[in-house]
């Protein structure tokens, strides 16, 4: 124990010695104008759709009612304590951010819905911050037709990543790449080979369940059983029975933090008690809430590192410190962070885009960002091919009721 606890300070001292030059950046002005990529449209071309001379508007579809409104709070909260800020300091490029944000409930059909009234009635310039696998993969046509970016996505669905997509940009790693992190953590460093699945029958669920399925097809291994349940229920029995069956020594989970919660509930009452690791989608804050005592040891891998790091990981600390500003009632939690990330990679682009901002200078100005520093130790990296910011995957473990960061990958 005592070694793991030394890995672990190692790694966060790690962190944050590679974010120091990332602490300067996040409390610095707008970057001077010769290093803006200026790209000034032709003559009698029609106005950008969203960009006047004092506002830019971006749309948002995510859930903010329903059985996975924390999630599209928190995310939302996360990304507009740091829009407020920039508003409040003059906005970019003399421009104030303005962001329209409807209530998808988690609902696919609705996020069309949403998404078409944000294109073609609000007029809006790009799209940021959507949540959902099931939600997000239904928009993939509409937004490529309408050539409006899409920055930010709570979800790391393969479809959003293969085939490249010139609009649709995202800055976390993908359920592949959690998915991998932890089956090889199952099987090099715990010495497990039985591993289940539970996971949600949609395109989340599925996206997750082929993850694993590769992940463990490199060890020579398949999940040895399967359950899932629907989405927007809590009806976890037949899966649990299932997997209880198999006599699995580990369980990966791809849900949503109620009915995950209740498996792992349900399975320590009857004295099932698998190694549990849910993927970041989970919002593992509120799974934990959820879990209570029951939540001992439960793994979650995330996308973004601990949001209470506040000397180690500077944008932590103007994280913290401007979600305590705009939204007092909410605790700092790895949801809302993610999307104050998202945050800084938008102003990030807007800055770089220039006065004279079209949707295709904004794409060029995102794929411009390469070794840039938020200051969470890891950089973002785009470019021409490139739509993904960020690759690292952290594991974390609840213990005595908190998340600890476990390993770093």
């Amino acid at each position: 124990m005592q070694k793991i606890w030394y890995a672990v300070i190692i790694i966060l001292i790690g962190l944050g010695v590679y974010s120091l030059y990332g602490y300067l950046r996040l409390e610095s002005p707008p970057i001077q104008e010769e290093a803006v990529l200026k790209t000034p449209p032709p003559a009698h071309v029609a106005p950008t759709p969203g960009v006047t001379p004092n506002e830019i508007v971006i749309g948002s579809s995510l859930a903010l009612g329903g059985h996975a409104s924390f999630l599209g709070t928190q995310y939302l909260h996360g990304a507009m304590c740091l829009i407020n800020q920039i508003n409040k300091e003059g906005g970019i490029h003399h421009r104030k951010i303005t962001v329209i944000a409807y209530d998808d409930g988690y609902d696919p059909p609705q996020c069309v819905a949403n998404t078409e009234r944000l294109i073609h009635k609000d007029k809006v310039f790009c799209l940021f911050c959507y949540v959902g696998t099931p939600t997000s993969v239904k928009i993939i046509d509409i937004v490529e037709e309408a050539k409006i970016p899409l920055l930010g996505l709570f979800t790391g669905a393969d479809k959003l990543r293969f085939p490249f997509r010139h609009y649709i940009f995202n800055v976390r790693s993908s359920y592949y790449q959690e998915t991998n992190a932890v089956v090889r953590y199952f099987v090099e460093e715990k010495g497990l080979r039985r591993i289940a699945v539970f996971y949600q029958y949609d395109d989340y669920g599925f996206d997750g369940l082929k993850g694993t399925q590769i992940a463990l097809q490199k060890y020579g291994l398949s999940p040895v059983a399967t359950g899932s349940f629907i989405r927007g229920t809590l009806e976890i029995e037949d899966a649990l029975d299932k997997i209880q069956a198999s006599r699995a020594q580990a369980v990966i989970m791809i849900g949503t933090y109620s009915p995950c919660a209740k498996f792992i509930k349900e399975a320590r009452a009857r004295g099932f008690n698998p190694l549990f690791h849910n993927v970041s989608f989970v919002g593992a804050d509120k799974l934990v809430q959820e879990l209570g005592d029951a939540g001992e040891g439960v793994l979650i891998t995330q996308v973004v590192p601990p949001p209470t790091e506040r000397i180690l990981l500077p944008a932590t600390e103007q994280y913290s410190r401007l979600l305590t500003q705009y939204y007092p009632q909410d605790e700092p939690n790895f949801v809302s962070f993610e999307g104050f990330i998202n945050a800084r990679i938008l102003i990030e682009a807007l800055r770089r885009a220039g006065r004279d901002i079209t949707r295709e200078g904004f794409i060029r100005a995102l794929e411009s960002i390469r070794e840039h520093y938020v200051g969470i130790g890891a950089v973002i990296n785009f470019g021409p091919r490139d739509h993904q910011g960020i690759d690292d995957v952290y594991l974390t473990e609840v213990r005595n009721g908190k998340l600890q960061l476990l390993l770093y990958k």
